[in-house]
């Protein structure tokens, strides 16, 4: 395989959008992470009881809102469904990011320990640590139970972390934590949801914003100047994870356990336009990027739609 080179780069950036300077970029960073970072042990009220009244999750964001099913539960028990998805997404959360550490450890292996650049991975790699913890206290803190994702997915995980391109990785930490940032991004100022849950998602908030810009510039970079294969590569493995983090988005025990027929939750599920509509607003922003960039083309684009993420 041909080496790219300098005059490569410049016309493949020219055709994808400027590269900014790595090291630049990781310095701003740095600085920012220096500046808003928080310890969620101390900066969150961990002792004040959840309140009677408030949902654990818009229920808006809830993926049986609307649906016929909707219709026919009690308040109650809509507001404990939104309870048990929030812990389901709380789980998904923590695998994810226990996933992205992995790969950002595994990205940084061979790069200068001194370099702004690894010293912004490890800065990421020490907040989602945090982000991590905080999750699962919010999740005892509400009472449901941890959901994980289904042992085929769980261990499918694992290949993707031995095999995954480094443009794959980040392109699956985007579509770890674009979605859920979008969902969070709506609840931290909705006064109807638990004031811990808002506390939560500000943070996170807060934080993932650093961590998306430095994955979406080093993904844009990737895709210029990673080999032909590598790219293609990218396409499908992203497609990929698009329909397997679909399926696990929620975890279809939360149904079972608020008194629910599993499967006719996930018939309304299905055919939720509402849902549907959620699903693709808070992948928008993202898809409208890896489109952009070259990732979503051929059979992963076709894969992206199987997912319902595209529109």
């Amino acid at each position: 395989m041909t080496a790219v080179t300098e005059r490569d780069v410049r016309l493949l950036s020219d055709a994808l959008g400027p590269l900014r300077d790595r090291e630049q970029v990781a310095a701003r960073l740095l600085e920012a992470s220096a500046k808003h970072s928080f310890d969620p042990d101390k900066d969150l009220d961990w002792d004040t009881p959840p309140e009677p009244d408030k949902w654990s999750w818009p229920p808006e964001l809830v993926s049986l809102y609307g649906t016929p099913l909707w219709r026919r539960m009690s308040e109650e028990q809509r507001m404990d469904l939104a309870r048990h998805e929030a812990a389901s997404l709380a789980s998904l959360g923590i695998w994810f990011e226990i996933i992205l550490m992995q790969l950002l450890v595994r990205h940084i292996y061979d790069k200068s320990v001194t370099s702004n650049h690894v010293r912004y991975a490890l800065t990421e790699i020490a907040d989602e640590c945090r982000h991590s913890m905080m999750f699962a206290r919010m999740i005892q803190y509400g009472g449901a139970p941890a959901y994980q994702v289904p042992r085929v997915y769980h261990n499918l995980a694992r290949v993707l972390k031995t095999v995954s391109t480094t443009p794959g990785s980040f392109a699956s930490t985007l579509l770890g934590e674009e979605i859920l940032d979008w969902m969070q991004r709506l609840t931290f100022p909705d006064e109807r949801v638990q004031p811990l849950v808002r506390g939560v998602t500000r943070i996170h908030v807060v934080e993932e914003a650093r961590h998306v810009r430095y994955a979406r510039e080093e993904l844009r970079r990737q895709m210029v100047t990673a080999p032909r294969w590598e790219q293609e590569l990218t396409r499908l493995s992203c497609g990929q994870a698009a329909q397997v983090f679909s399926v696990c988005f929620i975890n279809p025990q939360v149904y079972e356990n608020v008194g629910l027929d599993r499967r006719e939750a996930l018939a309304n599920v299905k055919e939720s336009g509402h849902r549907r509509e959620v699903m693709q607003s808070g992948a928008k922003r993202l898809t409208d990027f890896l489109d952009d960039i070259g990732v979503l083309r051929g059979p992963g684009r076709r894969m992206w739609r199987r997912s319902g993420l595209l529109a």
